[in-house]
C-alpha cells in the first residue's frame, strides 16, 4: 500500500498508510533509534549516519543523512506526547546547507487495522507556503520509500 496524501486546510498534509505489523512494532520503529536506522534511511542512495532519539514528552531526536548528489541534511525535534503504542505528538524541523525550516507540529496515530496498523499522520506547518516548500522537494516521495522499506522490516 502506498502513502495517501491529503491537503487539509492551508497549513496541513495529511498522510496515512496501512503497515503490515501491529501497532506496538510501528510505534517501536518510530520511537527506538535502532530500529528507526533500519528504515528511515532517506533518499535513496542515502544513509542515515545519526540517529538519536529520547521518546518521552521533553526529549529530544535527532537524525542526520548523507548521500551521493545530495547536501546533507537533518532533522531535529522534540518529543511533546506520547501514548505508546497510539499517539506521538511531536514537533520537527529540517536542518538543510542554506536555511533552517520553521517548526512543523506533527501528530501520528497508530491503529490496529486487520493483520496490521493504520498509521496517520497530520503535519501542521507554519503556513501555507512552507507545507508547499515542503511538498515540492519531493518530500512525500521520500516518506513513502522508507515506509515500503519498514513494511518490508516490521
Amino acid at each position: 500500500m502506498s502513502l495517501e496524501t491529503q491537503l487539509l486546510g492551508g497549513r496541513q498534509v495529511v498522510l496515512r498508510r496501512h503497515i503490515p505489523a501491529p501497532p506496538a512494532r510501528v510505534f517501536a520503529a518510530h520511537t527506538e533509534a535502532d530500529l528507526v536506522r533500519r528504515w528511515m534511511s532517506g533518499p535513496e542512495g542515502s544513509e542515515i549516519v545519526l540517529c538519536e532519539h529520547d521518546a518521552r514528552p521533553g526529549g529530544r531526536f535527532r537524525m542526520r543523512w548523507r548521500g551521493e548528489g545530495f547536501p546533507e541534511f537533518e532533522i531535529t525535534g522534540e518529543y511533546v506526547a506520547l501514548d505508546p503504542p497510539h499517539r506521538i505528538e511531536h514537533v520537527e524541523r529540517m536542518h538543510l546547507p542554506d536555511l533552517t525550516t520553521p517548526d512543523t507540529r506533527i501528530v501520528t496515530t497508530f491503529t490496529a487495522e486487520g493483520s496490521g496498523t493504520a498509521m496517520e499522520m497530520i503535519m501542521t506547518f507554519a503556513s501555507g507556503e512552507a507545507r508547499d516548500a515542503a511538498l515540492a522537494t519531493g518530500m512525500t516521495d521520500g516518506m513513502e520509500a522508507c515506509y515500503a522499506r519498514l513494511e518490508a522490516t516490521a
